[in-house]
């Protein structure tokens, strides 16, 4: 039926320029023939992307569903993928030539943690859209520490609520067991960020012993759990809790097993969360398919955001579907339309629990990966000390933003989109100024400074320190 619908879907638009008068049809291949002059023809034409069941590969799907793929003559296959160490690697071998990522996975290969590849991306996908959830039964313990109001717990949570608990857990022999989707994951960052600002150690990795659980001197044990799977798997009581991206909250909260304490927006906000990764030698080869691709999924990010959300509902219903995320359309309209779920009943209005395109956030900055590499060094994935340079560096080995400048020049240039949906370009070096992005412990990150940046945390691998 998919197969059909998509069918008749690219008869339908072969056929509207058909309708349309001379006039019209000469202005829309003289716009063609601008863009393509602007970037050339696509080097590879035929595509397959792949994606894990969250909310936020929703630009992947609105740029297919929309017809923006298309436009830029590019025929795309969007699959969904088991895993996302599955997306890596089958990135790498060139099964599929690009996929939504987590923000850590092109600089966590890159620099050689787990996989080893140049991975690069020009696009950011969304920031924010992950939450916190723990067990009923945890949930039931922390409330007794969280401040109330009107009947209502006090937001954000902080750990703090959660620390007595832990320690209970911790003396009795059995460590809290916590998910996230994969060492080098958003999830993992935020998880132990939140943890560490209470002062719970979430543990250490040790690639250079052969330890790579992150469980050293640990008082939770954080594990990898697939993101779809999370929510069985905290009911049936494998894990305790979880950091993992929507909708995958909101099922916890549906089902009643589970109470999301906190969304990422508050434990760090404005940071890249997934992007459109590929390889380098992938991006060489095909450097206008490239920019194509990121053209479509910019006007896919805006489509998402303009008129203060107003297609959200419409993009909920669209990866509703089985064969994008899969969820019940009113579970991922909580976080998709504005609103998130909290405590069952607990519903708060929350517009910026996914941003796909406002706040520059489809730029790739550099900074946003300085900050990644910053908690890669701070929990030990790199094990050795590295001068302040090095990170600047391996953000311009893995961030593109020239490819995502060229994307813009042309979707100004051939009409479709205008300078004034953009921040001028020529004046941002990639680099968010030191309060763009603001933490749960009010420490401020500056990526021209990422040593002395991490040597403030109470918890974490200091200076020249090596486990």
């Amino acid at each position: 039926m998919k197969e059909t619908a998509t069918t008749m879907k690219k008869f339908s638009r072969l056929l509207k320029p058909l309708a349309k008068t001379t006039f019209a049809l000469a202005a829309t291949f003289s716009l063609i023939t601008s863009a393509q002059a602007a970037t050339g023809p696509a080097e590879k034409e035929n595509l397959k992307f792949g994606f894990i069941k969250l909310t936020d590969m929703v630009p992947l799907a609105v740029a297919y569903e929309n017809g923006y793929f298309e436009d830029e003559g590019l025929s795309v296959e969007l699959e969904a993928q088991a895993n996302w160490k599955v997306i890596l690697d089958r990135v790498i071998t060139g099964e599929l030539d690009g996929a939504h990522m987590l923000a850590g996975q092109p600089i966590g290969a890159t620099i050689g943690f787990g996989t080893s590849a140049h991975i690069v991306t020009a696009f950011t996908m969304d920031l924010n859209g992950n939450a916190c959830t723990v067990a009923n039964d945890i949930w039931k313990q922390m409330k007794k520490n969280v401040p109330m109001e009107n009947g209502k717990a006090v937001h954000p949570i902080k750990a703090d609520a959660l620390k007595p608990v832990v320690q209970k857990m911790k003396d009795a022999g059995k460590p809290m067991q916590l998910g996230m989707v994969f060492p080098v994951s958003t999830h993992n960052y935020e998880l132990r960020y939140w943890l560490a600002a209470a002062g719970i150690k979430p543990g250490f990795y040790a690639p250079h012993k052969g330890d790579t659980t992150g469980q050293i001197n640990a008082d939770v044990l954080i594990s990898v759990t697939p993101p779809p799977q999370m929510p069985a798997t905290l009911e049936a009581g494998t894990i305790n809790g979880y950091c993992v991206g929507e909708p995958w909250n909101q099922q916890a909260v549906f089902r009643g097993i589970g109470v999301p304490v906190i969304a990422d927006r508050n434990i760090r906000n404005e940071v890249a969360e997934k992007v459109f990764g590929v390889t380098k030698a992938w991006a060489d080869k095909n450097p206008n398919t490239h920019i194509r691709i990121v053209k479509a999924l910019i006007r896919a990010g805006k489509w998402l955001d303009e008129n203060d959300n107003a297609n959200r509902s419409a993009a909920a219903k669209m990866i509703s579907a089985g064969h994008y995320v899969g969820a019940d359309y009113k579970v991922i309209a909580n976080s998709m339309t504005g609103v998130f779920e909290y405590e069952r009943g607990d519903i708060r209005k929350e517009p910026d629990f996914n941003v796909f395109f406002r706040y520059n956030a489809t730029y790739p900055h550099y900074s946003d990966a300085v900050w990644y590499l910053t908690q890669m060094r701070r929990w030990g994935q790199i094990p050795e000390a590295k001068p302040d340079n090095w990170y600047m560096d391996m953000a311009k080995k893995v961030f593109m933003p020239d490819i995502y400048r060229k994307a813009v020049a042309d979707l100004i240039e051939d009409g479709t989109m205008k300078a004034t949906d953009f921040p001028d370009l020529e004046k941002i070096t990639g680099v968010r100024s030191p309060n763009a992005t603001t933490f749960i412990d009010s420490i401020v990150f500056d990526a021209t400074k990422p040593n002395e940046y991490r040597n403030q945390f109470a918890i974490g691998i200091k200076g020249d320190e090596k486990l």
